[in-house]
């Protein structure tokens, strides 16, 4: 008998990252962890534009889930993520897992192979070091979105890098963006300079 199981996933706007390839590449992960135990997934739980240092209980799916996880009629038994550094930033992992342990739902990890153990300290210190990495990782883009700013900034473009424009100016149109991608989809900046 197949053994049912939720699936947890999350994209943010940082990375640019199609949510639909996103979501598809973190389902497979999970999948393949779960699909030799004889593991299906039967319900999704997966934020799109939510930053991971947002609590779970700040982000709509996993709220959800959390709601989900309490019902004893839910139609699932395990919860599976496939991507942890996605799922988990800081000690969040330890915030979630004791609602998970209580409602008998073990948590699956493919860093791990397989369901997280609570009696086994090894298994603890991988998932700080994963929380810790999640954070660094956001940490890097914080730093290098600023960075670049600053340096269009310096660089004297006269493009607008967002926000409204200071006390007396306007917003002009400055013409395509000098970022393909972003000329082509619209994203990013505007396009706009601000004049007195």
């Amino acid at each position: 008998m197949p053994l049912p199981f939720a699936f947890y996933g999350r994209v943010s706007t940082e990375d640019r990252q199609d949510p639909q390839a996103s979501h598809d590449w973190q389902y497979d992960v999970a999948m393949g962890l779960i699909a030799p135990h004889g593991g299906v997934i039967v319900e999704e739980f997966f934020d799109v534009g939510v930053s991971r240092g947002r609590p779970w209980k700040r982000r709509d799916k996993a709220s959800e889930l959390l709601v989900a996880v309490q019902n004893p009629h839910r139609g699932w038994a395990d919860l599976v993520v496939g991507e942890p550094q996605r799922a988990f930033m800081g000690s969040q992992y330890a915030q979630v897992l004791p609602i998970l342990t209580h409602y008998g739902v073990k948590l699956w990890l493919p860093n791990l192979g397989g369901p997280f153990d609570p009696a086994n300290s090894g298994h603890d210190i991988l998932m700080a070091i994963t929380g810790t990495m999640s954070t660094a990782e956001r940490q890097v883009t914080i730093k290098r979105v600023k960075d670049t700013m600053a340096s269009i900034a310096s660089r004297g473009t006269g493009r607008h890098l967002g926000g409204r424009p200071p006390y007396g100016y306007a917003l002009v149109d400055a013409g395509e963006h000098p970022t393909l991608h972003d000329a082509r989809t619209g994203s990013g900046s505007t396009g706009s300079n601000p004049t007195r």
